[in-house]
């Protein structure tokens, strides 16, 4: 005998798809109305955005040619050439302002801090003319320069030292002068040394670093020692 169950079964569910399809079919036609409404509002709008600009446009040239005439009928006809030579192009002076950066990039010189080494050398002339109780004068015997540039506007550029040489006003040959160079906003800054030889080696004190902003060059010159 047929299996009553299984056909009832696959009755009601022929029925549900039956009704799915339907429904289906339903939303795909009120979407294509809801479509088709949206595209004839946009055709509408764009329709009356444009007759609008179109009344404008010609509202301001009605406008336009109506005070153009009643001008022409009121300003001279120098005064109209005048018009037509005044130069429009010239620039207007503001008041004076102030920026919050003015103070930081204005042109200056780096605050420094420098220091003389001195003390004196053994000599052979030191040491058999000089003692405990009389020592000899003190000499300079190097010098330590530190400058601060924390502004820079090129931060990969580091600052420069530069020898040059000393006129006869400020002591000839006797005396260089040694020249900081960093970069804007930074201004050139010079001091005068005495011409001695440095000695560069690092374990004597030789020191030229740049960092942080912070330029320091420390130098002794070469001493003579006294050999026995």
């Amino acid at each position: 005998g047929a299996d009553v169950e299984y056909w009832e079964l696959m009755k009601s569910e022929v029925l549900v798809q039956r009704a799915k399809a339907d429904v289906q079919a339903v939303h795909v036609s009120l979407l294509k109305q809801q479509l088709s409404l949206l595209a004839d509002k946009r055709v509408e709008s764009k329709s009356a955005l444009q007759s609008t600009a179109a009344a404008a446009r010609l509202s301001r040239d009605s406008q336009g040619n109506a005070e153009d005439a009643t001008e022409s009928k009121q300003v001279p006809i120098e005064m109209a050439d005048r018009e037509e030579k005044m130069e429009l192009g010239d620039e207007v002076m503001l008041p004076g302002s102030t920026y919050w950066w003015q103070d930081k990039y204005r042109p200056r010189k780096p605050r420094y801090f420098n220091r003389v080494k001195t003390g004196w050398d053994r000599t052979k002339y030191n040491l058999t003319h000089y003692d405990h109780d009389n020592p000899p004068p003190k000499m300079i015997q190097g010098y330590k320069f530190t400058l601060f540039y924390p502004d820079l506007i090129d931060k990969q550029k580091t600052p420069k030292y530069f020898l040059e040489p000393c006129d006869e006003a400020n002591g000839g040959k006797d005396f260089v002068i040694i020249r900081f160079h960093a970069g804007p906003p930074y201004e050139d800054v010079a001091f005068k040394v005495i011409n001695k030889e440095w000695d560069t080696h690092r374990r004597s004190g030789f020191v030229c670093v740049f960092d942080r902003g912070v330029l320091q060059l420390n130098f002794n010159f070469k001493r003579s020692f006294y050999r026995r």
